[in-house]
């Protein structure tokens, strides 16, 4: 992997390089309206279940009547709908907007509801859970000019239906159009050496910049998290040697610290043997011990060494 100076060195944990061709712009056909694991059947079973229940006693009603004929069926039925239409329920989760005679009126939900046939709608359908949604900016220009394809995920839920039925045409695409546009924002302030360790500024910046959007929607942005960020691969192979060239660079300073360090040692060693005769005797018999104790052998040494000896003997007497 790669690096700049310190701040670089994590480079490996934090980049993932790949070229621009590559799998990672998958992100780019995320949509902001992912497949949904809850299931809102139970809602068309009661619906169901209502206009069965009054079709069937309002046809038995109507039976009385032999003289409607197949009128009777038709009028059952449009009760069945009507009743259908008039009783409803909402998931734990989610919150109707409710208009009449095209002006907001209330917030309806969860649980049983009603609704004035012909007068009053549902609007919207509003999930208050938190929603995650996938966004890409591909090709991102940073401060010093450099591309980059980078993904990330969005998480936020919605407060006020109301507004964010109202307020905006389609909530869910436009915060993630926002979050698109405020990630590119946030890349083109730093540079490219920037992007990989200022990835929590980069967050906290996109979170910043949607924040007074997304308010006036009914909207709060919990928080942004970067999955990927792409690189081109021409800029690999450059930024590969840069690297290594600083690793050689920091390898070389630090051998030179060692040998800085062994060499006072040395010197201030060197202070102890001039002072003292005897001690640098026991370091040259040292030394010879060193030199034969594994394989043995046999020193030829000079007769000052015998001298030595003695001298040694004496000392430790």
């Amino acid at each position: 992997m790669i690096g700049w100076g310190d701040g670089m060195r994590n480079r490996d944990d934090e980049l993932h390089l790949r070229t621009l061709d590559e799998p990672a712009v998958e992100a780019a056909s995320f949509k902001a309206k992912g497949s949904k694991k809850t299931s809102r059947n139970g809602v068309y079973i009661f619906a169901g279940i209502v206009f069965a229940v009054v079709f069937a006693a309002s046809l038995a009603a109507l039976s009385l009547a032999p003289a409607l004929g197949l009128w009777s069926v038709f009028l059952a039925s449009l009760l069945g709908l009507v009743c259908a239409f008039a009783l409803r329920i909402a998931p734990q989760w989610e919150k109707v907007v409710v208009l009449r005679l095209g002006k907001f009126n209330r917030v309806a939900g969860p649980g049983l509801y009603f609704v004035i046939p012909f007068v009053e709608h549902a609007a919207a359908h509003v999930d208050q859970r938190m929603i995650t949604t996938p966004f890409v900016a591909e090709e991102a220009l940073t401060a010093d000019l450099t591309p980059l394809n980078i993904d990330a995920v969005l998480f936020w839920y919605v407060w006020s239906p109301k507004d964010a039925c109202v307020e905006v045409e389609d909530y869910q695409q436009a915060i993630w159009w926002a979050a698109q546009t405020a990630l590119r924002d946030a890349v083109g302030r730093i540079n490219l050496a920037e992007v990989a360790t200022r990835r929590e500024q980069i967050n906290a910046q996109i979170k910043e910049i949607l924040d007074p959007k997304a308010s006036d929607w009914g909207i709060t942005v919990v928080s942004v998290e970067i999955r990927n960020i792409v690189i081109p691969e021409d800029l690999q192979d450059a930024m590969s040697r840069e690297a290594q060239a600083e690793r050689e660079r920091n390898a070389r300073l630090l051998l030179a610290e060692v040998e800085k360090d062994i060499s006072e040692m040395f010197v201030e060693a060197a202070e102890i043997y001039e002072k003292n005769d005897k001690a640098m005797q026991l370091r040259s018999m040292n030394l010879i011990y060193e030199s034969v104790k594994e394989k043995g052998g046999l020193v030829i040494a000079p007769s000052g060494f015998g001298e030595a000896f003695n001298n040694i003997e004496s000392f430790l007497k």
